[in-house]
């Protein structure tokens, strides 16, 4: 395997990797069981009180 063949697998398989862990955030993020949690997070900083304890 030479060095030209060496990279393309090398920067292939990155941009696999790179692509599908893309996806599986997305799916994670739009995932309907996940969407009490995001709501709450998202509400989070807006809320007025002190909960630092």
């Amino acid at each position: 395997m030479s060095y030209e063949q060496a990279t393309h697998v090398a920067q292939t398989g990155g941009l696999v990797v790179l692509a599908t862990c893309f996806v599986v955030a997305v799916i994670y993020a739009m995932w309907p069981g996940n969407k009490e949690k995001f709501d709450h997070a998202a509400r989070n900083p807006l809320e007025d009180g002190d909960h630092n304890g």
